[in-house]
């Protein structure tokens, strides 16, 4: 177990790459920071391998590691546990495209863990802001389909090892208690900008527990944050998806959870597209995802049946928003505040063309 960038030496990427890499040998290797992780630190590692041994290994990798300090790691242990359990468990299960990891290990106490994945550069993640296009979107939903279809109702999903959550009714009234204290902070932090869009989040938040225990007769893996911060699409674009490589790539999996697959489905559109752009095309999306889910073998699911799991699924915007939003380590920034009001003032917006609260009041 490594806690940081000063352990990542030629010596222990040798031993650590010798799990899936027989003959791996690393001469030496340099290590820069990327990105700006809360919960987490990643490295692109740059590796002189012996081209004698290892011929497999790739010039470049990614490494995640915890970060902060004791306290701070003991709240997200959770979910350093859900992204270790997600590749070592469940990656070359499902059917999503999300990087090849090439060693994982997380210490007993959770706080603690790496992960070496491959470097997806030069594919850029998307920003929340900007919103993406509905060719992005279409690649995005089929990609989603494979993480849910392979476990569709996996009667040994919940629980699995004792670290995978479901929603029971004392975390749906925990996590409705979380999302109205969330709410408050987030309408009064915003205020100015939301309008009437606070009396949407504040009755979302208000249903949330409600809506956490509504079920829908499927359950899957969802990743839980499924949106343009979490995606790394290709350069140029978009692709069809057909090949190994090509098409937009999931990561951050530290939201895992067996849940309905509306919730990542919702989620993504409403944050993801403009409010125009879903309001035309969200009918054709939903059917996309439709397809893909048969084309995996998911044959009894219609559309019809897919619309109110999305309807539904939409309550998941606003919750991750706010909590995201009211209860971040970092400092607040114009950024920040940009990409949080982006989401949720979306989010409000499809609460109310879907007609979402009606199906949770409904159930």
């Amino acid at each position: 177990m490594i806690d940081g960038p000063d352990d990542i030496t030629a010596d222990w990427l040798t031993t650590a790459l010798r799990a899936t890499t027989a003959d791996a040998h690393v001469r030496s290797v340099t290590v820069e920071p990327i990105g700006t992780g809360q919960t987490g630190a990643s490295f692109r590692l740059r590796l002189d391998a012996d081209p004698g041994a290892g011929a497999e290994l790739p010039a470049t990798l990614v490494a995640k590691t915890a970060a902060g300090e004791r306290e701070q790691r003991e709240r997200v242990g959770p979910g350093y546990r859900n992204e270790v359990g997600f590749y070592t468990e469940f990656r070359d299960r499902v059917a999503i495209r999300t990087p090849r990891c090439w060693f994982a290990e997380i210490s007993e106490d959770n706080c603690s863990f790496v992960l070496l994945l491959d470097d997806l550069a030069p594919a850029r993640p998307g920003v929340q802001v900007d919103g993406c296009s509905v060719d992005q979107a279409a690649d995005a939903v089929r990609n989603l389909a494979g993480l849910h279809a392979p476990v569709w109702n996996d009667p040994a999903l919940p629980g699995r090892g004792d670290w995978l959550s479901t929603m029971t009714g004392a975390r749906a009234e925990f996590l409705g208690s979380v999302t109205q204290s969330a709410a408050e902070v987030f309408v009064e932090r915003y205020a100015e900008e939301l309008g009437d869009d606070a009396v949407t989040l504040r009755r979302s938040a208000a249903l949330t527990a409600q809506w956490g225990v509504i079920d829908t007769g499927v359950l899957t893996l969802v990743h839980g944050d499924y949106r343009l911060d979490n995606l790394m699409f290709p350069e140029g674009g978009a692709h069809d998806g057909a090949g190994a490589n090509d098409g937009v790539v999931a990561v951050d999996w530290q939201t895992l959870v067996v849940a309905p697959p509306g919730r990542d489905l919702g989620y993504f559109l409403a944050t993801s597209l403009h409010v125009d752009d879903r309001r035309a095309h969200q009918d054709t999306l939903v059917a996309e995802y439709v397809d893909e889910l048969h084309r995996l073998g998911v044959t009894d699911f219609t559309v019809d049946r897919c619309t109110v799991e999305y309807r539904l699924g939409v309550l998941q915007a606003p919750m991750i928003t706010m909590i995201g939003a009211a209860y971040a380590t970092a400092e607040r920034s114009t950024d920040a505040d940009a990409m949080f009001l982006a989401m949720a003032t979306r989010a409000a917006a499809a609460l109310r063309d879907l007609d979402s609260f009606a199906l949770v009041e409904a159930s």
